[in-house]
């Protein structure tokens, strides 16, 4: 199968997801702040959201794929389990790699794929590797379950490891510790999954020293490629990036929007405040509006140009996209409680799946009724526990093929 996403509202034909496992069973309240959530998510529930979510993609046309049977076809390939097993104690970190050898007879004892990635995802303890019966002391003394390898509970936000442009693949560079696994999933897929298997550019790899992530990356389409500068993403990832989709043909981008948004929790990637609904709609979380600046990255022969482009938010778009008009619906409308609530729970945070029919949660009345009076058609699923994690439909979906639009 070839890649192939050449815009954010194209019709989608195929997308990777992850249900949630048992990695979010793993979450306590001492190391929430460090594996990025707020609070602990109800699996049961987080469960029963995410098949209602798959369900409407399936509804709408959608092939579905999921994150854990992919890698798990890819361990079938001679040679790959050992090396995905010994690459991802490496990524582990250094309690990973002192204790090599008893992960690795401990992984290599699962005989089926399936259960060896749910396993990298859940997070292996010292008692699962049976260190604690050469330990007396820490088994009498300890008063928690020391982790070997860290659980991954973000997985379920699939964005963000790596991101489809075109035909090629930008691997992100993630910022936070708990997160920079996550891109082994990816890339063994990418590399050995037998429907790809090589077949896609690399336009951004995660060895480069500065953060790139999926939420900051959003394909408009017709060129352009908007990026955001936020808490994830440097600036530097960006420009390199930019300088590497524009020297490639096969990547079709000449233009890329650098936007800058503030650098807070709330506001942590671009799609948590910004995405794009029809041809020349967008809504928009109104609390970047005055702080925001854009930057335009330019194809100029062999190079690239850079310059500002000031004013208000839609005329920037307009020149862009080189569109007459853009129209941007606000999170929340005119109400900044509701704007603030509603942000905070995703409302911008909507997943296109054709021109003018995006699926987002719920819980969002006043985004959600403000879309459907501009006729924007919304397929509304629940979220109540999947946005406790701090993402939205977008977030939870990586599209691997759309349709191309006219």
């Amino acid at each position: 199968m070839r890649l192939s996403v050449s815009s954010e509202i194209g019709p989608l034909k195929e997308v990777l997801v992850h249900r949630p496992g048992q990695e979010l069973e793993q979450l306590t309240p001492p190391h929430l702040g460090r594996m990025l959530f707020d609070d602990i998510p109800y699996l049961a529930g987080a469960q029963r959201e995410h098949d209602q979510f798959v369900q409407a993609l399936r509804n709408e046309g959608a092939s579905v794929r999921y994150l854990t049977d992919m890698v798990a076809d890819t361990l079938v390939v001679e040679g790959v389990r050992t090396q995905f097993i010994n690459e991802f104690i490496q990524e582990g970190g250094p309690m990973a790699q002192y204790n090599q050898e008893a992960l690795q007879e401990m992984l290599g004892a699962i005989k089926d794929p399936k259960a060896l990635v749910e396993k990298t995802m859940s997070g292996v303890t010292d008692q699962d590797a049976g260190l604690l019966e050469n330990h007396p002391l820490t088994r009498l003394a300890r008063h928690e379950t020391r982790f070997l390898l860290d659980p991954i509970p973000n997985l379920y936000f699939t964005r963000d490891p790596f991101s489809v442009i075109q035909s090629g693949v930008a691997f992100s560079h993630m910022r936070a510790p708990a997160r920079q696994r996550e891109t082994i999933y990816g890339r063994y897929i990418m590399a050995h999954h037998p429907e790809f298997a090589g077949r896609a550019p690399a336009w951004y790899h995660q060895d480069i020293p500065y953060s790139l992530e999926g939420g900051d990356i959003l394909m408009v389409g017709d060129g352009l490629l908007c990026v955001g500068i936020s808490l994830r993403t440097d600036t530097e990832a960006i420009e390199i990036l930019a300088r590497r989709l524009m020297a490639d043909p096969q990547s079709r981008i000449d233009r890329v929007l650098a936007m800058d948004i503030p650098s807070i929790r709330a506001y942590m990637h671009l799609d948590t405040v910004f995405t794009q609904l029809d041809r020349t709609v967008f809504t928009v979380h109104p609390g970047i509006l005055p702080v925001l600046r854009c930057f335009l990255l330019e194809k100029n022969g062999d190079g690239m140009k850079i310059r500002e482009l000031k004013g208000q938010l839609e005329e920037v778009l307009q020149t862009a996209m080189g569109v007459p008009e853009v129209t941007l619906i606000r999170c929340g409308g005119q109400d900044m409680i509701a704007a603030q609530r509603e942000q905070w729970n995703d409302g911008s945070n909507t997943l296109c799946i054709r021109p003018g029919a995006v699926i987002v949660y719920d819980r969002n009345l006043v985004t959600n009724r403000i879309l459907e009076d501009h006729g924007i058609k919304t397929i509304q699923v629940a979220g109540s526990e999947l946005a406790r994690g701090r993402g939205g439909p977008r977030c939870m979906s990586m599209p691997l093929r759309r349709e191309e639009i006219s």
